[in-house]
């Protein structure tokens, strides 16, 4: 697996997807704290670019932080900037799912003339200070699906939850709300979810970042010029949809795409609807054509 040198002179590793030519699309994974793995080539997407796929500090094959500080997100910001480098480009496209959307945010803040696109998959928006209730209402109005009631009592149970075998059951039985149906396919995905979480990078990554460091990231945002695509599902009952209309409202440039019959991993759900999608934003030119 190939690794590049961060600022910390820690080697961190990523993977490879796709043809290999063309600027590269850095996707990020979530969780806070998951193994990469679970993004697999999102639906396809590598198809048509070259997706460079990075395990952060703690996570897949790269090793654990020297420093707890240097799992927080604005840290991890700071690990793209150096990929970007080893990579060898002046600017890259950044494709971010779930919570790296704050990492994602945070190197547009500080980095944003690096950047060519950003794409933001089912952000929350914890970021921009607002905690919406619409996933909590798409949760509820699913109350019919014969796995409701067990994934009720199981995100309900997960505040008090304390050994990691407890976490992890207990996500395995509230999984079904993560995705718009609860078929083979998202059967298999969310399998891997319980073994991929880690839980001091999870800890981790809002530590240290206090409200004066968040509003002056907000306010460099403004400043973002690069293209901004957020992508939300109407089934989303992670981080519902109210979320990603916050966040793209943080970007001068940013277009709101909801999908239908969608829940938190568009490219699972749908992915016919994700990759066009996605694929062209990545291809438009500066004047939209």
């Amino acid at each position: 697996m190939p690794h590049y040198t961060s600022y910390d002179a820690v080697d961190l590793h990523y993977r490879v997807l796709g043809p290999g030519t063309g600027t590269p699309v850095v996707c990020l994974a979530g969780g806070p704290g998951r193994d990469a793995a679970y993004l697999g080539d999102l639906g396809g997407l590598d198809a048509h670019h070259t997706l460079v796929v990075p395990d952060s500090r703690g996570t897949g094959a790269s090793p654990p932080a020297p420093d707890p500080a240097r799992y927080a997100f604005p840290a991890l910001a700071e690990d793209v900037e150096a990929l970007r480098r080893h990579l060898g480009v002046e600017r890259l496209a950044l494709l971010a799912h779930d919570a790296a959307c704050a990492t994602a945010q945070a190197y547009a803040a500080a980095h944003g003339d690096r950047l060519s696109r950003l794409v933001l998959v089912t952000p929350g928006s914890r970021l921009q200070g607002e905690l919406p209730t619409d996933a909590e209402e798409i949760f509820e109005s699913r109350a019919a699906e014969d796995w409701w009631v067990d994934a009720y009592v199981a995100v309900h149970s997960l505040p008090d939850a304390t050994g990691l075998d407890e976490v992890r059951d207990l996500l395995r039985r509230a999984a079904p709300l993560a995705y718009a149906r609860w078929d083979a396919p998202q059967r298999a995905h969310a399998a891997t979810e319980p073994d991929q979480l880690g839980p001091v990078p999870r800890a981790g990554f809002w530590q240290g970042v206090d409200e004066a460091t968040r509003r002056a990231l907000l306010r460099r945002l403004r400043e973002v010029a690069c293209p901004v695509l957020v992508v939300t599902g109407d089934r989303d009952a992670v981080s519902g949809m109210r979320a990603g209309e916050a966040v793209a409202a943080s970007f001068p440039h940013a277009v709101l795409r909801p999908l239908h019959e969608v829940g938190h991993y568009p490219w699972v759900d749908e992915p016919e609807l994700f990759r066009p999608l996605v694929t062209e934003f990545l291809r438009e030119t500066p004047d939209g054509s």
